[in-house]
């Protein structure tokens, strides 16, 4: 139990992203990008992605399911951070012409499912 409650923190401190929506409030309204189709949608997306966040219960629902279930909620908050990561990164190729920062140069396919390969 020790373990599963270590890894659901470090999964929670670990990389924490700012939400899409937020990152691209961050972004200049006044670059030619900011009007375009693409970053309208980019937008669109980030904002359901946001309501959809909201939307399920979060944390406290691994509690309601007991100790077992933290290694689970870890592996969601997990992917929930890989999806914002992607979607600020998506959101600053649509809506700015600056280079990528830092912590959003990264290849996009890591986090790609993979195959598996069952014998």
């Amino acid at each position: 139990m020790r373990i599963a409650m270590i890894a659901a923190l470090g999964a929670a401190v670990a990389g924490c992203v700012s939400s899409p929506v937020d990152y691209g409030a961050s972004l200049s309204q006044q670059d030619p990008k900011w009007a375009s189709p693409e970053c309208q949608q980019a937008r669109a997306a980030a904002a359901d992605y946001a309501q959809r966040e909201k939307d399920h219960p979060g944390w406290g629902m691994g509690v309601l399911l007991g100790p077992y279930s933290m290694g689970m909620v870890a592996a969601v908050k997990e992917h929930e951070q890989q999806q914002r990561r992607l979607l600020a990164r998506q959101m600053h190729l649509n809506c700015s012409s600056q280079p990528l920062p830092k912590e959003l140069d990264f290849d996009p396919a890591i986090y790609a499912p993979k195959k598996q390969h069952y014998p």
